[in-house]
C-alpha cells in the first residue's frame, strides 16, 4: 500500500498553442472520471471552449491565458495537473508554474515538430533537471517522419530520447500505436468518444498482419529493430535526473495513445521531490508542514471578485483551521476554506499533503512566492520575474472609476499578469509584458472584472533592468544621469528602462560598479 506522498503525481502541462495541448488535457480529464465524453456534450450542443479555460477572454478567443490547476484520483494515485498557457505572450505564468511541478509534458505537434516557444520552457526544465516526457500528437494527420522527428527532439531540446511507443503509419493510413512500454498493440478508431481497445499480439507472428496488414507489419518490425539498436534501452533513473525523455505517439482529440501516455506516467513519474529553500533543504517526508504561493488568480468567481492564492505543498499535511506563519509578515493565518480544484468547479478539502495544490482565499495577503510554515522562518526560491520586453504607459479612461481602476491593477499585478513600474521622472505608470496579447487581457479584465477603463500611450523602451551596487556614490550618479529613465517596482527597487541597446550597453561600461540584472531575483 502507497502512503499519501508516494501516489501524488504533480505535473505542468507545456506546448505550443496549435499542439493540441487542450485535447490531451481533455482526454487525461476524461481518464480521472471528471468528464463524462471528451467535449462534454450537454443538450446536444459540443461545449466548444476546454474544461481547463474559465476566463470569458479565453472563451472567445479558444486560447488559455493562465495557468488552470486540476486534480483527479487514477488507480491508486492522485493526479495534479496544471495546464499552462501555450502562447508565448503568457510564457512568465508557464515559467513559474514550473517551479511548482515534480514532471512535465511536452506536447509536441507531429507536423511541425519543435517550437520557439517549447525550447524556452525546455531550458527551464533543465535548469531545474525536471523529468520530461513527450507526446507526439496528431498523428491521425499527414506529418513528419518518427525518426526525423526524434531527432528534431533531441538536437531542439538537448535531450536524449527514448521510444516508448511506436505509430503505424500515420495521416489517412494511420493504423495504431505499438505500445513497447507494455508490449502490446493498440488499434486506432478514429473516436472522440470511446477509448481504443488493446490488442495482446505477438509481434514475430503471423496476426500482426491480420491486425495491420503485411506491408506495415514489416515495417513495424523493422521500426522496432532499428529502435532497439539505435537507442539505449530506457532507464526509469535516467528519465528522473532529467537526462532521458521518454516519447509517445499518439492523436489526443481522437483520444488514441492517451491511456498508454497515463499508464506510464504514473508508473515512472517522481513522487513529490525535495524543494529548496533558501535556508536548507526541504523533505516532503517532513512532519511538519511547509508551503509556497506560487500563482494568484484574481476573479475566478466573477460573482464574488475573490482573489486566489495557489499553495504548494512542499512538506508535512495540511490542515484546515489549523494556524501556519506567513514568513513575509510574520503573521499567523488559519484557513477555513482550503480548495481544490477542476479548473474553476472548486471543493473545500480537509487536509492535503505533498506535492498537492490548495486555493487559499486571498484579501491581498499574499504574494508570489510567500511561504507557509508551521512556524520555522524559511524562504523558497526560484520564482522569478523576467525583463518585460514591451512596454506601455497606462493611463485612466474614465475619472469617476479611479479607485476600481488603481485595485484592478493592483490585483492583476498580484497576479503576476505583467510588471508595474512608477517612472521617477514624471510619476507615470508603466506596463511592462512579455508580448502584445497581454495589454489586450489587461485592458479586457479590467473591463470586465473590475468595471474600470484603461487606454494604452506607447513608451519607447527596450529593457528593464533591476540595478544594485556595492558603491552607494557610484549608484547615486548613475541614478541622477539617468533620471529621466529610472523607475521603482512594486517592491521598491531600482529599476532602470534603458530606451536602446545601445545606451544600455554603454550605461554597463560607463559604470562598471554596477551591477544590471535581466530578472527580479538576484
Amino acid at each position: 500500500m502507497m502512503n499519501e506522498i508516494e501516489r501524488r503525481r504533480t505535473f505542468a502541462i507545456i506546448a505550443h498553442p496549435d499542439a493540441g495541448k487542450t485535447s490531451l488535457t481533455e482526454k487525461l480529464l476524461l481518464f480521472g472520471g471528471q468528464i463524462q465524453v471528451a467535449g462534454a456534450v450537454k443538450s446536444n450542443k459540443i461545449k466548444k471552449t476546454a474544461t481547463s479555460d474559465w476566463m470569458d477572454i479565453e472563451k472567445q478567443r479558444g486560447i488559455s491565458v493562465t495557468t488552470s490547476v486540476m486534480e483527479f484520483d487514477y488507480n491508486d494515485y492522485k493526479i495534479n495537473i496544471l495546464d499552462t498557457p501555450g502562447h508565448q505572450d503568457f510564457a512568465e505564468d508557464t515559467y513559474r508554474t514550473l517551479t511548482a511541478v515534480d514532471s512535465v509534458i511536452i506536447v509536441v505537434d507531429g507536423a511541425k515538430g519543435v517550437e520557439t516557444q517549447t525550447r524556452k520552457l525546455m531550458e527551464v526544465c533543465r535548469m531545474r533537471n525536471t523529468p520530461v516526457i513527450i507526446f507526439v500528437n496528431k498523428m491521425d494527420r499527414e506529418g513528419k517522419d518518427p525518426f526525423d522527428l526524434l531527432d528534431e527532439l533531441e538536437a531542439e531540446l538537448k535531450i536524449q530520447v527514448r521510444p516508448l511507443s511506436w505509430p503505424i503509419n500515420q495521416g489517412q493510413r494511420f493504423k495504431g500505436v505499438y505500445n513497447i512500454y507494455e508490449q502490446n498493440l493498440n488499434l486506432f478508431t478514429p473516436d472522440k468518444q470511446k477509448v481504443t481497445e488493446k490488442v495482446e499480439v505477438d509481434i514475430n507472428s503471423s496476426q500482426l498482419e491480420e491486425h495491420v496488414g503485411t506491408a506495415d507489419a514489416e515495417k513495424l518490425r523493422m521500426d522496432l529493430e532499428l529502435i532497439d539498436g539505435v537507442y539505449p534501452e530506457f532507464d526509469v533513473q535516467e528519465y528522473l535526473d532529467g537526462k532521458t525523455a521518454p516519447v509517445f505517439f499518439g492523436s489526443a482529440l481522437n483520444n488514441f495513445g492517451v491511456k498508454e501516455l497515463l499508464d506510464c506516467f504514473v508508473q515512472i513519474a517522481p513522487s513529490p521531490r525535495p524543494t529548496k529553500a533558501e535556508e536548507r533543504m526541504v523533505m516532503p517526508e517532513e512532519p511538519k508542514f511547509s508551503g509556497f504561493i506560487f500563482k494568484i488568480t484574481a476573479n475566478i468567481d466573477p460573482n464574488h471578485r475573490s482573489c486566489i492564492a495557489f499553495c504548494k505543498v512542499c512538506s508535512g499535511k495540511f490542515v484546515r483551521n489549523a494556524p501556519y506563519l506567513h514568513v513575509r509578515q510574520g503573521k499567523t493565518l488559519r484557513f477555513s476554506s482550503p480548495t481544490q480544484f477542476m479548473a474553476q468547479k472548486k471543493s473545500t478539502i480537509e487536509e492535503a499533503y505533498p506535492g498537492d495544490i490548495i486555493g487559499l482565499p486571498d484579501n491581498g495577503t499574499f504574494k508570489i512566492g510567500d511561504t507557509l510554515t508551521e512556524g520555522e522562518v524559511m524562504h523558497f526560491r526560484g520564482l522569478p520575474s523576467f525583463s518585460p520586453e514591451m512596454f506601455k504607459y497606462i493611463e485612466n479612461a474614465d475619472p469617476m472609476k479611479t479607485k476600481q481602476l488603481n485595485k484592478g491593477i493592483e490585483q492583476l499585478m498580484d497576479e503576476g499578469v505583467a510588471q508595474l513600474f512608477v517612472n521617477q521622472f514624471n510619476g507615470r505608470k508603466i506596463i511592462g509584458t512579455v508580448g502584445q496579447l497581454q495589454f489586450e487581457v489587461i485592458q479586457y479584465r479590467l473591463e470586465n472584472e473590475y468595471n474600470a477603463k484603461c487606454r494604452w500611450e506607447p513608451v519607447s523602451l527596450y529593457k528593464a533592468c533591476w540595478i544594485e551596487s556595492d558603491d552607494p556614490q557610484q549608484l547615486e550618479a548613475f541614478k541622477k544621469r539617468k533620471y529621466q529613465y529610472m523607475a521603482k517596482d512594486r517592491e521598491g527597487r531600482d529599476v532602470f528602462l534603458a530606451d536602446s541597446g545601445y545606451v544600455l550597453q554603454m550605461a554597463q561600461a560607463d559604470f562598471e560598479h554596477i551591477k544590471f540584472h535581466f530578472t527580479s531575483e538576484f
